[in-house]
């Protein structure tokens, strides 16, 4: 395995929306370089661009660079957040 380089492996594989996998720092290159120009500026593709870069020049991490590739994938999805149930306590009172 090289430990620096485009062709360093993810630890765990990236999917796709469309099935596919980005197995490699060089495979989610080539996946962000064949995305429509206006996509390009997105703040958050700009940051996966950046961490690809940084892991590939000077030998970091590829969870890095995952991490920044997965959340621009998913810049539009919106975590669903369930609301606790609060809690009743019954307290005794001690007289």
């Amino acid at each position: 395995m090289n430990d620096r380089g485009w062709q360093r492996t993810f630890d765990d594989p990236i999917l796709l929306p469309d099935g596919r996998k980005l197995i490699t720092l060089h495979d989610a290159a080539t996946f962000i370089t064949k995305l429509p120009k206006r996509e390009h500026g997105v703040p958050e593709w700009q940051a996966a661009i950046e961490a690809l870069m940084l892991v590939v020049n000077l030998g970091g991490p590829t969870m890095f660079a995952r991490i920044g590739v997965v959340r621009a994938l998913n810049r539009h999805h919106e975590p669903v957040i369930k609301p606790r149930k609060k809690r009743v306590r019954a307290y005794t009172i001690v007289r």
